[in-house]
């Protein structure tokens, strides 16, 4: 604890004050998300999460028909055109401008919009969570190109099911657009999510869930998410999408600065199961997994450096 004006304020608060986190994944909070062919509605997003402690986020699109999905892009794209300069994704986010002040002296009200996290189409029904099976399409490079066609330089990230047939050609072809690809809502096995990350995957989007169970014959997915040295995981530490200790479980084994934390966050605050036992999304910000990490017991500095600087080193920021 450090004292500060005579009052006791926690390491991360301090850090979060001085830089903000980042939250590369999610859908929408309050009354507002990414289903929307409003850039208005990105924009309240931003400012949801920048008042809830965020500095900057990556909205992600829900998997849907290609054509809507661009539509929800396209949103997302206006949004960020209607930003400050100081918020565009090609800026790096210097301690200035996280702390949300511009040469000017303007104090940015919102988040800074990143681009956008595409949470699908390519990705296996098997697998499919919340998310709309009957939007998952076989992975094609054709099908990719209308999907991304005039949004390249927003897509960040790409959620994709390494063991899809198809799949790695278009992971090779999205990293060669320049994005980065992580692993998620799969039923890979281990060798398969392997093959994934050769073909250029880095990242696994929200371990253990919306993939196939770790097991001690077939450790899949999550096995590969845990203990590869070079791979990214996004962490929900909301205490309802990942137990207490198996979030003590990935801080201890994981490399430190390959987790990222992220909300997932949705309109509807999802803290129930649905009746098929399958979570809707996250319920809380990332101010509220610190608050949930700091109960478990996880140190404050791996905490700042899951919540800022690796989602920053992620997107090369």
């Amino acid at each position: 604890m450090i004292l500060l004006a005579s009052v006791y304020v926690d390491v991360v608060s301090l850090y979060q004050m001085r830089y903000g986190f980042i939250d590369l994944h999610t859908h929408g909070i309050g009354r507002y998300d990414t289903r929307t062919n409003r850039p208005d509605n990105i924009l309240k997003m931003a400012e949801l999460h920048k008042e809830a402690g965020t500095a900057a986020i990556l909205p992600t699109i829900y998997s849907a028909p290609i054509d809507v999905m661009r539509r929800n892009m396209e949103a997302v794209k206006q949004a960020m055109k209607m930003q400050d300069e100081g918020c565009k994704s090609s800026t790096p986010l210097s301690p200035p401008v996280l702390r949300g002040e511009l040469k000017g002296g303007v104090v940015h009200r919102a988040s800074c919009i990143l681009g956008v996290h595409l949470e699908g189409p390519f990705l296996n029904p098997l697998r499919c969570g919340a998310l709309d099976k009957n939007s998952f399409i076989r992975p094609t490079i054709s099908s990719l190109r209308k999907l991304i066609a005039g949004y390249e330089d927003i897509i960040k990230i790409i959620t994709i099911a390494p063991e899809i047939p198809g799949a790695l050609k278009v992971i090779e072809k999205c990293i060669e657009f320049g994005m980065r690809v992580n692993m998620g809502h799969s039923d890979a096995a281990f060798e398969q999510a392997v093959e994934g990350k050769k073909a250029g995957a880095t990242g696994v989007t929200h371990i253990f869930n919306a993939m196939r169970p770790f097991h001690h014959r077939n450790p899949g997915l999550a096995g590969l998410g845990l203990l590869d040295e070079d791979v990214y995981v996004e962490v929900i530490a909301d205490g309802i999408h990942l137990h207490p200790k198996t979030l003590e479980l990935i801080f201890s084994k994981k490399r430190l600065d390959r987790i990222m934390l992220v909300s997932d966050s949705v309109v509807k605050a999802a803290k129930e199961i649905s009746k098929k036992g399958i979570l809707t999304g996250g319920g809380i910000t990332l101010s509220g997994s610190i608050k949930v990490l700091k109960g478990v017991g996880i140190p404050d500095a791996e905490i700042m450096e899951a919540a800022i600087d690796n989602p920053k080193r992620y997107l090369s920021l």
